[in-house]
């Protein structure tokens, strides 16, 4: 319960007085060790009696009862904490041979975390809950391993340069600080980004500049308490599987020494970056459409990275959503699917604007994928957008290349490259292994399921305001709706399917132990009344079934989540599908 304004008042007077008298106890002991010693022990002990016994019976217990107390704390200083001094210090004052204190060195107690949970990489970059794996020590001694192994990568050919970058997440502009401070202090030029940005826009940035690569401080779509750690190589795209696993293993080596030489100053990503997007599309044709009424278009970043970018880019109007910062993301993950995104659905839907075209935009939260939503207010995620972009840029751009898709990608995609007579290559879910590929081959368009898409004429790097601009391009330039696109796609190619996607939280490693067990020693033979003709382990265990619906069973690589993808004919053959691996899962974890 809230304090009346007079008792704040007397609170705040009462605590001055307070702070005074432990000031005059402090100056009267001002040359007495011990003295000054007892007065800092009663202080923490006085700290954490009242953090125990008032405070945390206290907390609030929902999340959105939560959120004014962490948006007080973050604005009004953070959490009241009392940092014990290091015996490093007391050693150096010795002049003894204590390491120098900085962002770079690891105390004992950090270390052995890093031995006892360790920090692994999962499909783009590491990921952890803030406070309990993700913490201000970690990101100051990983930082400085990952400039390293960029060096060795791409040290020849790019200048002693690393970006560093942020998204919106809470306290990530705060570790972006210590990782740039860290890497300085060891001998690299940085370039910090004086503000948030799209994640692609780092990349494009690494590459811009000619740096080593770039470190992006973001959690990307996961859930609030989440923040994470990407890794972008020079080329300005995700690094390899094997330079992550070079930076694990370098985890285990002693921290880097302090070096001099190094700078770091501040940036700003947006002119650079934009004008690199603005150069692939006709932005005078989007504009046009938008001022003539003939487009409307809707954007919702989810309090993440692309808020206010897509209207600034086109300089036209356009109506966005949840544009504010709120590092709880309104209570759900920023991630583009529908479950998220009602009443964004019911907007367009229910919106009386007079213009023909209406389009909605969906940007997770650090703009890195992207969803959409018809006119009619109908969700259509990266499995119904990609053969748009296809047709779009192979029919009415003339370009060529190769089809990457992953193994969660929509068959669709085979039967266009057919149409089309374009090479297709098929990855493991990840979009670093799409960048890999890019970069050895001329490539049109690679996308992944979740919303990830990239260009052979850009970056090797999925860019979600690239391909926001493609999809109005595209929209504007045949004159219909999202969804009749992607209906007249399938006629052409005589190919319908429907598809979704299940999330089952895992309550530890050990059930997912568990499902791995089966699925490697006893795999299903008949799923959902349907005969399994094979089974794809590329990434997960994907079963093709006689009917032609196929069924992808894997484990995310970021969180304790297991994955269930289904395409199949209809919506009822994909909702059975997944009914039954669903109720598959759980009777084995039971």
């Amino acid at each position: 319960m809230n304090s009346p304004p007079g008792d704040k008042s007397l609170l705040s007077a009462q605590l001055y007085s307070l702070g005074e008298i432990v000031r005059n106890l402090t100056s009267h002991a001002q040359n007495d060790l011990e003295a000054i010693l007892s007065i800092l022990r009663e202080l923490e002990s006085l700290h954490q009696q009242i953090r125990l016994e008032s405070f945390e019976p206290i907390l609030p217990q929902t999340r959105h009862a939560l959120y004014p107390l962490l948006r007080d704390l973050e604005e009004k200083g953070g959490w009241p904490y009392i940092e014990r001094m290091k015996l490093q210090t007391l050693l150096k004052l010795l002049d003894l041979d204590a390491e120098p204190i900085s962002p770079s060195n690891l105390s004992t107690q950090t270390a052995m975390s890093i031995t006892i949970n360790p920090i692994k990489f999962g499909t783009d970059g590491w990921r952890g809950v803030i406070a309990a794996d993700f913490t201000f020590e970690r990101v100051a001694y990983l930082a400085p391993l990952a400039a390293v192994i960029l060096e060795q990568e791409y040290g020849q050919t790019a200048e002693r340069r690393i970006i560093v970058g942020y998204d919106r997440r809470f306290l990530a502009q705060e570790f972006a600080q210590v990782a740039a401070e860290a890497i300085a202090e060891v001998g690299y030029e940085v370039w910090l980004s004086d503000n948030y940005a799209p994640t692609p826009a780092f990349s494009w940035a690494a590459k811009a500049a000619n740096a080593l690569g770039a470190i992006v401080l973001t959690a990307s779509h996961n859930p609030a308490k989440y923040l994470g750690f990407k890794v972008k190589g020079a080329f300005g795209g995700s690094v390899s599987p094997e330079v992550t696993q070079k930076i694990e293993a370098r985890l285990a080596e002693p921290p880097i020494d302090k070096k001099d030489g190094g700078s770091l100053k501040t940036f700003d990503p947006w002119l650079s970056y934009s004008q690199e997007l603005k150069s692939k599309v006709n932005l005078e044709l989007i504009q046009n459409a938008v001022k003539s009424g003939q487009l409307k278009i809707f954007s919702n970043p989810m309090y993440g990275s692309a808020s206010g970018w897509l209207e600034r880019l086109l300089d036209v109007p356009v109506t966005e959503i949840n544009g504010q910062r709120d590092p709880l993301f309104g209570g759900a993950p920023p991630e583009p699917l529908p479950r998220y995104l009602t009443a964004f659905l019911e907007e367009i839907k229910t919106c009386q604007a007079p213009e023909k075209l209406r389009v909605g935009l969906v940007f997770d939260g650090d703009a890195d994928r992207l969803a959409a939503v018809d006119g009619q207010g109908c969700f259509l995620s990266s499995q119904n957008l990609i053969p748009i972009l296809i047709e779009h840029l192979a029919s009415r751009r003339g370009l060529t290349g190769e089809i990457i898709k992953t193994v969660s990608g929509s068959d669709l995609f085979v039967h266009l490259a057919e149409l089309y007579k374009l090479p297709l290559f098929e990855t493991a879910i990840g979009y670093k292994y799409i960048a890999e590929r890019m970069l050895s081959s001329k490539v049109l368009i690679g996308g992944e399921e979740s919303g990830g898409i990239g260009y052979g004429t850009h970056i090797p790097e999925r860019d979600a305001l690239l391909s926001a601009l493609y999809v109005l391009e595209a929209v504007v330039k045949s004159g219909q709706d999202l969804s009749v696109l992607h209906r007249q796609l399938q006629e052409q190619t005589g190919f319908f399917s429907d598809y979704d996607r299940l999330d089952l939280p895992l309550a530890n490693m050990s059930v997912r132990n568990l499902l791995v067990e089966r699925l490697k020693n006893n795999p299903p033979e008949v799923i959902a009344g349907q005969k399994v003709i094979n089974c794809l382990t590329v990434d997960g265990y994907k079963f093709r079934l006689a009917d032609g619906r196929w069924l992808l069973i894997r484990f995310s690589g970021t969180e304790p989540v297991l994955r269930l993808y289904c395409e199949a004919g209809n919506l009822s053959q994909v909702r059975e599908t997944l009914e039954w691996a669903r109720d598959w899962a759980n009777s084995i974890t039971k």
